[in-house]
């Protein structure tokens, strides 16, 4: 592969530096100098939770994984976790088959698919959000089936359901990355599964017990101990104010996008999972006006967060460097000498420019 190189005001892993970045598919190196032009130079953007984009759902199965790693790479995401939905097992598996080929091989113009989150089906029933009814409970071997169709990396479940703190350390044990998500579970709960081993949380404030004074709940648990959660900064499914609350107390909280085929089209009626949504005015809801996910891409994920108050540099690392450290990808996630070449130039008003992904060259449309 023949080397590239950008230029510009380029964020290293020790802060800002003018200069340009040579590359192949890896980081081949940095030269400082004065003569820049006017961007800004970032790690790729890496998504831990996307269920589709551009018309297309990943539980569709077949190829359907690859179309939604281009349509999200053409919005700086370089790297991403397919999402499944609660759904038969015969259609989680017919989904996670899908995935597993589109994670062995990249394809060209796509974000590289780092592994599966499985959100669902170890949910409580009263917590569903925008899942269908078809919850169950975990066990090692059924996650262990799962597992040998695609590499699952993150799983969500509810803690308080019987028998998934005990299977909280086993999971953990597997290399996966357990989540809380889709709960009813109090904060004495949130905190236990945290001790047991469950790494993060799904959707911070959405679909789970929201915080009071005198009972905290498990947003509670999540802001007084957790080091990682993932957070939707659509500015719909959780309020400026609340986002901020969060930021400050969670160390490394980094931010998804939770995307459906909606993203990137226009208003009307599009499929997650089993269900429809309906794309209106910027949000993703079922027909009966609950959230569904969300339209939401990583760049304009990256412009909410500069709007609420954060600095760019800030706003980058809850969308590369956090993510890829919850993952352990020390490769990923950060512009340094022979780490991954994803990259993403942004002009001074923070629109897109270029986007690399390893190295190659993303047109974008």
């Amino acid at each position: 592969m023949k080397p590239a190189a950008v230029s510009g005001r380029i964020l290293t892993p020790s802060g800002w530096v003018n200069g340009r970045l040579d590359f192949t598919d890896r980081v081949l190196g940095l030269t400082e100098t004065h003569d820049i032009p006017e961007q800004f130079v970032l790690p790729g953007f890496i998504d831990l939770h996307v269920h589709g984009g551009h018309g297309v759902d990943i539980m569709a199965g077949g190829d359907s994984a690859q179309h939604v790693a281009r349509a999200h790479a053409q919005h700086g995401t370089t790297a991403m976790l397919g999402t499944t939905m609660t759904a038969p097992d015969a259609d989680i598996k017919a989904a996670l088959q899908g995935l597993g080929q589109a994670i062995l091989h990249r394809a060209p113009g796509a974000a590289r698919l780092l592994g599966v989150h499985l959100e669902g089906p170890y949910l409580h029933p009263q917590r569903l959000g925008a899942q269908p009814p078809m919850v169950s409970v975990a066990t090692v071997q059924a996650v262990r089936r799962y597992m040998a169709l695609a590499p699952i990396r993150v799983l969500t479940l509810a803690p308080e359901l019987d028998g998934h703190l005990e299977v909280i350390s086993e999971l953990t044990a597997l290399g996966l990355r357990v989540q809380i998500g889709h709960t009813t579970g109090s904060y004495e709960q949130g905190v236990a599964a945290l001790r047991a081993g469950a790494a993060g949380f799904t959707h911070l404030f959405n679909a789970m017990t929201g915080l009071n004074h005198r009972e905290p709940g498990m947003v509670g648990a999540a802001l007084a101990h957790a080091q990682y959660a993932e957070l939707i900064p659509d500015l719909h499914h959780v309020h400026a104010g609340a986002m901020l609350a969060a930021l400050r107390a969670i160390p490394h909280l980094y931010c998804v996008s939770d995307a459906t085929a909606a993203t990137d089209m226009p208003d009307g009626e599009y499929s997650l999972g089993s269900q429809a949504v309906f794309k209106c005015l910027g949000c993703v809801r079922l027909a009966s006006g609950a959230l569904a996910g969300s339209a939401l891409t990583m760049d304009q994920a990256l412009r909410n967060l500069i709007s609420i108050g954060l600095d760019l540099d800030d706003a980058s690392h809850r969308l590369s460097r956090n993510p890829a450290r919850y993952l352990g990808l020390p490769d990923r996630g950060r512009l340094d000498l022979g780490c991954w070449a994803d990259i993403v130039v942004i002009d001074r008003q923070h629109q897109l420019k270029q986007v690399f992904v390893e190295g190659e060259a993303i047109t974008l449309a």
